[in-house]
């Protein structure tokens, strides 16, 4: 694990804007990044879209106002297969991505995916579930989302992603600016503080706590700063998943599998490479269970 310092490292605010009918949110991701990195060796134009997809998810769990989680996934024809971020309410995220072949040092959002899509999957605890299909048909995939509000949902909304290093670690920052859903937000007072929000810099995001990064953009705002919201990776993988996946294989298979493994099987998890064993004794176990 890293070792970053900064009282709002790993941390997510949301903010409202008390003359304005515009709220906000800002994150920055460090330990919870380099993390989701850990156990992959991406090239690094995908290191860069996982954080971009990272900071996406976790300012749109901030703004849903439900319990449950968030997956933003991405699936194309080109090298890069799929790229994955799932999240929760509790701002704790996981990223997986999927490469085969080679990939520039500066390809673009499109050089990678090919054709592909961008779907954000919501799964309430409580609630009807909701799929949406975002178009990947802008260069960055903040403009594709921010196009994606405007269109599917009416909401005017500005993401600023930057992903860089702080400290000689990886390190993915943004905020969201988003007219309140009340209709009593003006395409003026958005616009404004989006010209305003547009100015920010990387050493900004990366070095800045909230209270000063949010004064230097707005200090002629009322700005209303809510509690920060620690963020986290969080596999959620277990020994009791991996084999529940395992035992839905046909049972010669699993057979075979003890034959060719010396008598142990071994499941990696993709996320966290977590390795979970299973012997004879550990199949017998979970048949016995599973019946």
């Amino acid at each position: 694990m890293s070792n970053f310092q900064g009282q709002d490292n790993d941390k997510l605010y949301r903010f409202l804007f008390q003359n304005r009918a515009v709220r906000g949110e800002w994150v920055r991701l460090n330990n919870t990044f380099v993390e989701t990195l850990n156990t992959h060796l991406y090239p690094k134009v995908v290191q860069n879209l996982l954080g971009e997809m990272l900071v996406a998810t976790s300012l749109l769990t901030a703004t849903l106002k439900f319990e449950g989680t968030i997956t933003v996934q991405i699936q194309g024809d080109g090298a890069l297969k799929l790229a994955v971020v799932n999240g929760n309410h509790q701002q704790q995220l996981r990223a997986l991505a999927r490469v085969e072949g080679e990939l520039s040092d500066n390809a673009s959002l499109m050089e990678m995916i090919g054709n592909g899509v961008l779907v954000i999957s919501i799964l309430p605890e409580k609630g009807e579930r909701y799929q949406g299909v975002v178009e990947l048909d802008k260069p960055t995939l903040s403009e594709c989302l921010e196009a994606y509000f405007a269109r599917s949902e009416q909401l005017a909304t500005q993401l600023v992603i930057r992903i860089g290093e702080y400290q000689n670690q990886p390190v993915a920052a943004g905020t969201l600016l988003q007219v309140v859903p009340d209709g009593t937000g003006t395409p003026e007072d958005f616009e404004h503080l989006a010209t305003l929000a547009a100015t920010i810099k990387e050493s900004e995001l990366f070095e800045l706590n909230a209270e000063d990064l949010l004064y230097r953009l707005f200090h002629e705002e009322v700005v209303e700063v809510y509690p920060a919201v620690q963020t986290m990776f969080k596999c959620g993988c277990s020994r009791e998943r991996s084999g529940a996946a395992m035992m839905l294989l046909p049972k010669d298979e699993i057979a075979e599998m003890l034959v060719e493994k010396n008598g142990v099987i071994d499941i990696q998890c993709e996320c966290c490479g977590t390795q979970h064993f299973f012997d004879q004794n550990a199949i017998d176990e979970l048949t016995k269970t599973m019946n």
